[in-house]
């Protein structure tokens, strides 16, 4: 398994090949899920071959916007099977990679904790500070995809998202929950206005 040289080349693709309007699904939010699914699953206690697996899912699990917005992770998994074999993938480890994207797909049903990690890798900004701005691209995202939508309208499509999602890892529930917490509480005080 060529991890480096798997990711040089989808990192690589990416940035010449992502349409320019993806401005949540870009570069930086695969680059973003690998550092967090990094992160996570360090505090996990996971390492070595599974950690690579994790990474290798994170780099690709978005590639699939390469090639349509509907049915991306399909897309990804494709590209995977694709590409990963010429960098020393075995059959076996690309299923793995293939479930671990699959774990991405809303609404997020992960089974194994490797899935766990990915999916709480994917959606670690709703509980950053960060989560308004990155919020605030997606939006422009789905606008430029047809998608018109309010800002109120906007802001009851976050919380209702924000009410139903939950963390898998006590990693990200650690880090994450509380101030999920809070942009709950920040959203409907913008709501109430």
């Amino acid at each position: 398994m060529n991890l480096i040289g798997a990711k040089k080349y989808i990192l690589d693709k990416l940035k010449k090949e992502l349409k320019p309007y993806l401005f949540y699904h870009s570069i930086d939010h695969t680059i973003d899920v690998l550092y967090s699914t990094e992160r996570i699953a360090k505090m996990e206690n996971i390492n070595g071959y599974e950690l690579n697996l994790l990474k290798s899912a994170a780099l690709y699990h978005d590639s699939g916007f390469i090639i349509k917005y509907q049915g991306h992770e399909e897309a990804s998994i494709q590209i995977a099977r694709d590409v990963l074999p010429n960098f020393g993938y075995k059959p076996d480890e690309i299923e793995i990679i293939s479930k671990l994207i699959l774990a991405t797909r809303l609404p997020q049903k992960p089974e194994t904790l490797l899935e766990n990690i990915i999916a709480d890798a994917d959606l670690d900004y709703i509980g950053r500070d960060d989560f308004f701005m990155i919020a605030q691209r997606l939006l422009y995202e789905w606008k430029i995809n047809g998608n018109e939508l309010s800002l109120k309208e906007w802001y009851e499509l976050q919380l209702e998202f924000l009410q139903n999602h939950r963390f898998f890892t006590k990693s990200a529930i650690l880090l994450r929950q509380e101030k999920k917490l809070l942009h709950i509480k920040e959203i409907k005080k913008l709501l109430s206005i």
